[in-house]
C-alpha cells in the first residue's frame, strides 16, 4: 500500500482505500499483469489515449488517476452527465497552461458514451495535436457509443467484474481499515454476493454494516446484522445498456439450444434485475415464432396466454406464466424455416423490380374486367381433387417459382414436409401428363398443306410466276 497519509474516516471507505499504486490494484491481472499492455504502459512511460471499457466499480477512474500519478501529469476529470462544451473548453485552456509549463494533461471522461457527436468531436484535435492525453470511461460498448474518430485515436480496454477472491481481497483490506473488525463466513459471502462483481459497492456495502456494528457495540459482522442492514439487493442494469442486451441475448440463446434450465436462469436473473416483465413476454412471443415456428405452433399460443395472464395478474403471480411459457419453448421442437423464408423473401422482393400480378390470379369484379380476361382459367382449388389444383403457378409470369421455405424434419413442420413434397409429386404428375397431352395432339394435327407439325401455318413457296 502507499505511505501517503491516511485519509480522514470521514471520507469514504472507498476513496480512503483507492489505490495509489498499480501494484494495489485488485483485478485486471490480464491488463496489468508482468508483461501486460497496461503494466507496460506505466513502466516505459509512454502514455497515450484510451478508453476504458467495464462495468461499475471496476477501477477505471483509479487507473485514470493512476496513469496521471505515474507520468506526474495534470489531471482533469470530466463527467459526461454534468459536463458540455464549456466544461471541454475549460479543460482545453488548462491543458494548455499546463503545456506552456511543460507538464503533460490527463483528462479522463467518466461516462463517455454519454456525451453526443459534438461533443464528443471537440476532444478530437487537441487528442491529435497530443495536447493532453484522453482517458474515456464507458459502461457501454464503445464499437456503438463513441465515435469512431475518437475510437480510432484510442487504445480500447476491456475491464472484467471482480471476481469472489478478489473481492475477498478487498474485504480483508476494508477490515484493517476499519480497524480489524470481523466478518463470519456466510457474512463474508453475502457481502460478495451483495457487490455482483461491483468494488465500489462492495466497499460501500462493508462500511455501513460497519457502522451499524460499531453502534451496536460488535466486533463481528454475522449474517443476521448483514440481513437487517443492508436493504434487498437487485443487481440492477441500465435497461438501455450492453448487460441487459447480453442478458435477453443469453436467454434466447438457451431457449433456442433447448436448454429449460438455463433458459430459466437467465429469466429470473432478469427479474432480479429489474427488467419489465412486459419486455421479457414479448420477447418469449418472438421467440416462439422465430426459433420453434410451425415445428410446434402451440408455442406461439402458449407465449401469448402468458403474456396475457401477466397482464391480468401482473407481479409476482403472472411471473410463473412467463417461466412456464419460457420451460415449453425450450423443449419444443426447434425450428427457423419460417423464419428464413420469410427474411428470404422480404430481402428478394426488396432488391426485385415490381411484377404484374397474372391475369389468372387477378380479381374480376366488373363486367370490365371479366372481358379484359382477369381471372380468367384460375383453377378454384376446391374444385380440384384433393383441394389442390396441381401444376397452377402462383407467381408472376416473368419470375421462375422460388422456394423459400423448407420445412425441417420435426415436430409438426414434419408432417408439413411431407405434405408439400406430395403437392409436388402431384405438380410432377401434371406437367408430365399435359406434356405427353401436348405432344399427342401435335401427332395427331394433319400435316398437309397450309400447316406444320407445330400447327403452325406452313411458309408459302413463291410460285414460277412470283419469281419471274
Amino acid at each position: 500500500m502507499s505511505n501517503d497519509a491516511p485519509l480522514s474516516a470521514s471520507v469514504p471507505l472507498a476513496e480512503r482505500l483507492r489505490p495509489r499504486t498499480i501494484d494495489d490494484v485488485i483485478g485486471q491481472r490480464h491488463l496489468l499483469g508482468k508483461g501486460k499492455p497496461l503494466r507496460v504502459a506505466f513502466e516505459a512511460g509512454r502514455p497515450h489515449s484510451m478508453i476504458l471499457w467495464g462495468p461499475p466499480g471496476v477501477g477505471k477512474t483509479t487507473l485514470a488517476r493512476l496513469m496521471a500519478d505515474a507520468f506526474k501529469a495534470y489531471f482533469i476529470a470530466l463527467s459526461a452527465v454534468l459536463s458540455g462544451v464549456k466544461d471541454i473548453r475549460d479543460a482545453v485552456e488548462a491543458a494548455q497552461i499546463q503545456r506552456g509549463q511543460g507538464k503533460q494533461t490527463v483528462v479522463f471522461v467518466d461516462e463517455v458514451h454519454r456525451f453526443n457527436k459534438a461533443q464528443q468531436d471537440a476532444f478530437l484535435p487537441h487528442v491529435e495535436s497530443g495536447l493532453f492525453i484522453f482517458v474515456g470511461a464507458t459502461t457501454e460498448n464503445p464499437s456503438f457509443e463513441v465515435n469512431g474518430a475518437l475510437l480510432s485515436r484510442a487504445a480500447v480496454y476491456v475491464l472484467k467484474s471482480l471476481n469472489d477472491d478478489e473481492l475477498g481481497e478487498m474485504i480483508v483490506r476494508a477490515a484493517h481499515e476499519l480497524g480489524d473488525i470481523g466478518f463470519t463466513d456466510e457474512a463474508r459471502q453475502g457481502l460478495i454476493d451483495s457487490a455482483d462483481g461491483d468494488g465500489r459497492k462492495l466497499l460501500n456495502n462493508v462500511e455501513i454494516v460497519a457502522q451499524a456494528a460499531a453502534m451496536q457495540d460488535l466486533t463481528t459482522i454475522d449474517e443476521a446484522l448483514l440481513a437487517s442492514v443492508l436493504a434487498e439487493n437487485l443487481r440492477r442494469f441500465d435497461k438501455g445498456g450492453d448487460a441487459f442486451y447480453d442478458q435477453i441475448s443469453a436467454l434466447h440463446k438457451s431457449v433456442r439450444g433447448s436448454s429449460p434450465d438455463g433458459a430459466l436462469y437467465w429469466f429470473c436473473r432478469m427479474l432480479d434485475g429489474g427488467a419489465d416483465p412486459r419486455y421479457l413476454a414479448r420477447r418469449i412471443v418472438r421467440m416462439a415464432w422465430e426459433d420453434i415456428g410451425l415445428a410446434d405452433p402451440r408455442a406461439a399460443r402458449i407465449a401469448l396466454d402468458a403474456a396475457e395472464t401477466y397482464e391480468r395478474l401482473g407481479t409476482p403471480e403472472g411471473e410463473l406464466a412467463l417461466a412456464q411459457a419460457i420451460l415449453y419453448l425450450a423443449a419444443a421442437p426447434k425450428s427457423n424455416a419460417g423464419y428464413n423464408a420469410y427474411n428470404q423473401a422480404r430481402a428478394f422482393v426488396g432488391k426485385d423490380k415490381s411484377r404484374a400480378v397474372p391475369i389468372h390470379l387477378r380479381n374480376a369484379p366488373t363486367k370490365l374486367m371479366k372481358e379484359l380476361g382477369y381471372g380468367h382459367e384460375y383453377r378454384y382449388a376446391h374444385d380440384e381433387p384433393d383441394a389442390y389444383a396441381a401444376g397452377e403457378t402462383y407467381f408472376p409470369d416473368d419470375l421462375r417459382a422460388q422456394h423459400w421455405y423448407r420445412p425441417v424434419p420435426r415436430g409438426l413442420e414434419g408432417k408439413i414436409g411431407e405434405k408439400l413434397n406430395w403437392l409436388k409429386s402431384l405438380d410432377a404428375e401434371w406437367r408430365r401428363a399435359n406434356t405427353k397431352g401436348r405432344q399427342a395432339d401435335a401427332a395427331a394435327k394433319p400435316s398437309g398443306a397450309g400447316a406444320t407439325s407445330s400447327g403452325k401455318p406452313a411458309p408459302v413457296e413463291p410460285s414460277d410466276d412470283e419469281s419471274a
